[in-house]
């Protein structure tokens, strides 16, 4: 299992700062969803986490090692990434793609090895893709190449996997069936998964960690019952929201019904779910 956290790190794409000084820890094993407004720096917090991005300055600490001064097969031993929107040459089939994954773990040009075979055929089986198998992608619908590109991750047998809003694009009923996969991934192998989620109550109801960002800056952070508060979506979303309880799932829900600048003109509107009138969370979340 791989421990991961930020240290004082500072993002800049060019000369313009995105990010800086974040101070962020995943919980080992557990589901974490990185939520906050467009433009927020949710993206780029974790490609720099996942190595995509160097930083700035500060350093991401895989298993205590910073992770940009280790090389790249050694990081893909550890962790995997779904970008968003990835794609694939055309033709390619899904036991081609998540044969991929195996990359890290092969030596010279020898191909698959039956141990690796027996992974890719694990992942596979894993995200219930084996009708699929020799299908290409674009064959597939969007939550089946989704489930594709997940198994080429769980190929690389990581315990740490990085997604980038997974469910983009995806229709209800595939956004759903891609969110259980996940969670299942995780309760089955205690996975250590973070992942990039644009709806705040998806991210409330599969995560058992959030963090909220705004302007490259960890404003919130803890249990969604936490997160998903009044106070803290006035401040990284600017809007008023009831807050209820799922009676299906018990985790909090968010009501969006109107914008909190345009509603209050600047003042915070005292709400039956918030007690007497508070400014805006600024708390920094280490």
């Amino acid at each position: 299992m791989g421990s991961l956290k930020t240290s004082h790190l500072d993002i800049a794409y060019e000369d313009r700062l995105i990010v800086k000084d974040l101070n962020i820890s995943i919980p080992q094993g557990k589901i974490t969803a990185l939520v906050g407004a467009n433009g927020s720096g949710k993206s780029t917090v974790l490609k720099t986490m996942a190595r995509i991005l160097n930083p700035k300055s500060g350093s991401v600490l895989l298993n205590g090692k910073s992770i940009h001064k280790q090389s790249t097969r050694e990081v893909a031993k550890q962790l995997a990434i779904l970008p968003q929107n990835p794609t694939a040459p055309e033709g390619l089939t899904v036991y081609e793609l998540v044969s991929y994954g195996r990359f890290p773990h092969q030596k010279g040009f020898g191909g698959l090895k039956a141990e690796d075979r027996q992974v890719v055929e694990w992942a596979i089986e894993a995200t219930r893709m084996e009708e699929f198998s020799d299908r290409a992608l674009e064959q597939l619908s969007g939550g089946q190449r989704q489930r594709a590109w997940i198994a080429m991750a769980l190929a690389q047998e990581t315990s740490i996997l990085f997604l980038d809003e997974p469910t983009t694009f995806l229709d209800m009923a595939h956004q759903l069936e891609v969110l259980q996969l996940l969670e299942e991934l995780n309760a089955d192998s205690g996975r250590t998964i973070v992942m990039v989620v644009h709806d705040l109550n998806h991210a409330a109801r599969y995560a058992h960690y959030m963090i909220a960002i705004k302007q490259g800056q960890a404003v919130a952070s803890g249990s969604p019952e936490e997160v998903v508060t009044s106070p803290v979506l006035r401040d990284v979303f600017g809007i008023e929201a009831d807050i209820v309880t799922d009676p299906r799932s018990g985790v909090p829900l968010c009501l969006p019904y109107e914008l909190y600048r345009a509603a209050t003109g600047g003042k915070v509107r005292k709400s039956n779910n918030d007690g007497p009138e508070m400014p805006p969370v600024a708390a920094s979340a280490q």
